[in-house]
């Protein structure tokens, strides 16, 4: 059945969460994130759609100013209380039978909400689409910044102070993830990532196969499982059609290309839940990066170009 479809036929009720964090990061403005997404009519589009959305509001989150942290990893015992209350918060909105959606904030939002859903969920795939692979130890980031070390921190992989959240062991096995859109890659993450066994379709395997291709084996690699988690980075888009991103990378996807990422996804029915990070106002162009989050989610939710009959 499509993504936030139930047995029924319904659309399933949508619970959104915003978590305005840019403690993982150097470049300010993505905490603002969350406010330009539902500005964009995030809400209205849902329910547009058929899907009752309630917003739960924003998890509480310190800015930088208020944070002194003299260590390697910046800002890692903030980023842990956040992540905290947001993996408490979305185990209650996928407990509560929503699907959940939750509005970054940079890209360590994730081990918050994935953690939370997984908890709740048992076993659980998750998608990630970036451009980035996030897949830093403490001992390889050439930054410190926890954004880019989340996936290894839910895979077991990564920094031991944010590795318990939400229950002792690994959120999500390696082998049940799947990267698309991947360009920008440290070199330490590369053996990182083969030793790990994730999945992993860059943007080479996009342009030599098609993007529908390389979707639809991302996919299959995760479809023994019920339920999959999409953490959607909008850095994964080409910066020319998103610009509001902190760490934008040329050559990435093209507008309709991420549309079609999120209808085949929505065809699979095998997204339970959504993160959708990294928007970051400052830098974007009359609020375009949000404007296109939310089309995304569009797609994604049950959105199609010709509706079919009932």
């Amino acid at each position: 059945m499509p993504s936030g479809t139930s047995n029924s036929g319904a659309r399933d009720p949508v619970g959104i969460l915003g978590i305005p964090m840019d403690l993982g990061q150097d470049r300010r403005g993505v905490d603002m994130g969350p406010s330009a997404i539902r500005y964009a009519r995030l809400a209205n589009t849902l329910d547009d759609l058929g899907h009752p959305v309630t917003d739960f509001g924003n998890v509480e989150t310190p800015i930088p100013e208020t944070v002194e942290e003299r260590t390697h990893v910046k800002n890692v015992s903030a980023v842990r209380e956040v992540c905290e209350k947001a993996a408490a918060r979305a185990a209650e909105i996928a407990a509560d039978g929503l699907f959940p959606v939750f509005l970054g904030g940079d890209h360590s939002i994730a081990i918050g909400t994935v953690s939370g859903v997984a908890g709740a969920a048992g076993r659980m795939g998750l998608l990630w689409i970036d451009a980035h692979a996030d897949f830093n130890t403490p001992a390889t980031s050439p930054s410190g910044n926890v954004h880019g070390m989340p996936l290894a921190v839910l895979t077991g992989h990564g920094l031991l102070e944010l590795a318990d959240i939400g229950g002792e062991g690994p959120s999500v096995r390696p082998e049940d993830v799947a990267i698309v859109g991947l360009r920008s890659v440290d070199a330490e993450e590369r053996r990182l990532l083969a030793e790990a066994g994730v999945h992993v379709y860059t943007m080479k395997d996009v342009d030599a196969y098609g993007v529908a291709r390389v979707v639809r084996r991302a996919l299959k690699d995760l479809s023994r499982l019920e339920r999959v988690h999409l953490s959607l980075d909008l850095d994964v888009v080409d910066p020319e059609v998103a610009p509001g991103v902190g760490t934008p990378v040329r050559g990435g996807l093209t507008y309709r290309e991420a549309h079609l990422v999120m209808e085949l996804i929505n065809e699979s029915g095998m997204v339970t839940s959504l993160d959708i990070v990294e928007v970051n106002p400052i830098l974007d162009v009359k609020n375009g990066t949000a404007e296109l989050a939310v089309e995304l989610v569009g797609s994604l939710m049950g959105r199609q170009i010709l509706a079919l009959p009932e």
